[in-house]
């Protein structure tokens, strides 16, 4: 390649350099924004909710959105957004934003404090950028690809010396399992081979919580059966950015702290009904 070739490449690295640091800016902007908005209601009392067979729409739902969602409408008006209460947002950019103003709704009605604001941005459909702030603890955690995974801006990972009959597992599944026999079957499956396999599993309402915690070490496995798009990119973007140890099949994914915990947890996971 040629000198001005190379300057070129430089050049275009550099931008993408600096477009990742202010989407990260924005990212993390828009997350405490959110979350600011949750706390308030959160300490409030806030129970104003529509409940469901399958899900609950709070009203912080919205009213978190709304805070969020203009300050990366504004700072990137040409990217392409998902946001979960008002819908997609078409962009003629390589990026798109997935923004999730209250992961774990059925827990903050509850008046549980596992919940979150989360925000991922994928770059030709694949996770780049995410973060996550969990208002109720005021934890932070930002992930970039090949950059890893910081929570409270110090580095972490999902290495730890937990073995499997001490090991506790999160098994996250799409809003949409539960309404079909099938899948719900299959869902129960999964948990209840987990469950003979490890010390505990968590079933969880919060994905982006127990990814984060997943992340640092604290919990040893993730277990996701047919995902929501809003957490899927936040999980698996912390899961490989932290170094773990990872498995797909089809609709079926699971990471594990190291390769040995991975072989059990999957073979665990791939249980039929």
């Amino acid at each position: 390649m040629t000198g001005p070739d190379l300057d070129r490449v430089d050049d275009f690295e550099a931008m993408e350099r600096d477009d990742l640091e202010a989407m990260e800016s924005v990212a993390r902007a828009a997350v405490l924004a959110a979350g600011a908005e949750l706390r308030d209601r959160y300490r409030d009392g806030d129970d104003d909710a529509e409940y469901g067979a399958h899900d609950v729409k709070a009203a912080a739902d919205e009213a978190a959105e709304a805070r969020m969602l203009p300050l990366v409408r504004r700072s990137f008006p040409d990217h392409a957004v998902f946001a979960e209460e008002a819908g997609e947002f078409p962009g003629s950019e390589p990026y798109r934003w997935i923004v999730d103003p209250l992961d774990g709704t059925n827990d903050f009605a509850a008046g549980l404090p596992t919940f979150a604001s989360s925000v991922a941005v994928l770059r030709d459909g694949e996770p780049l950028l995410a973060a996550v702030y969990q208002p109720a603890t005021d934890e932070t955690y930002v992930a970039r690809r090949d950059d890893g995974v910081r929570y409270e801006c110090e580095p972490v990972t999902a290495a730890g010396d937990v073995g499997i009959p001490a090991a506790t597992v999160a098994t996250i599944v799409g809003r949409d399992v539960p309404r079909d026999p099938d899948l719900a079957r299959r869902s129960d499956a999964i948990r209840g081979s987990l469950r003979e396999t490890v010390k505990r599993v968590i079933p969880s309402w919060a994905p982006t919580v127990h990814s984060g915690l997943f992340a640092r070490g604290r919990i040893q496995g993730i277990a996701q059966f047919h995902p929501d798009e809003e957490e899927r990119a936040v999980t698996e973007l912390f899961a490989s950015e932290a170094g773990a140890a990872i498995r797909r099949e089809g609709p079926l994914y699971v990471a594990a702290a190291d390769e040995p915990t991975l072989a059990t947890l999957w073979e665990a996971a791939r249980v039929e009904p």
